[in-house]
Formats: C-alpha cells, sequence, structure tokens
C-alpha cells in the first residue's frame, strides 16, 4: 500500500478511534493532515477574534518546510497510537 494509500485510510480511521484525543492532539492531527495534502500554509492568519482559526493556523505553520511524505507518516504514526 503506497503512503497516499495508507494516510487515506488513517484518515479514514480517524473518525472512528474510542475515544476523542484532546484538543492539542486534534491541532496536531490537524496541522498534519494540512502538511500532508496541502503543503505550506498560505494566506494571512485569522483575525483576533477568531481563536479556533488562529490556532489552527498556527499548529500548521510550524510545520512549514516539512515534506507532504514526512507529514503523512507522522500523522498515520498519531492515529496509530491513538487506537
Amino acid at each position: 500500500m503506497s503512503l497516499k494509500e495508507q494516510f487515506e485510510a488513517a484518515v479514514a480511521g480517524s473518525k472512528s478511534l474510542p475515544e476523542r484525543p484532546d484538543n492539542m492532539t486534534l491541532l496536531k492531527l490537524y496541522a498534519l493532515y494540512k502538511q500532508g495534502s496541502s503543503g505550506d500554509v498560505e494566506g494571512s492568519r485569522p483575525g483576533f477574534t477568531d481563536m479556533v482559526g488562529r490556532a489552527k493556523y498556527d499548529a500548521w505553520k510550524e510545520l512549514k518546510g516539512k515534506s507532504s511524505e514526512e507529514a503523512m507518516q507522522e500523522y498515520i504514526d498519531l492515529i496509530e497510537s491513538l487506537k
């Protein structure tokens, strides 16, 4: 199975985890997913009133420069550790 197929399987598996991960883990999953599927963050940081949007943007921005393949593998590993 290719890395992309494993990544897609992990994304599907993330919806059926035994328990909901804490917010920091959810942010990490979001950032790894975005980096793996879209690459480096683009656009401007959301405004002060959008706290969730800012947190997501910041988490994704921290991964700037990480390859899509590396982000996909980290996402897969993190989902496996949560099962």
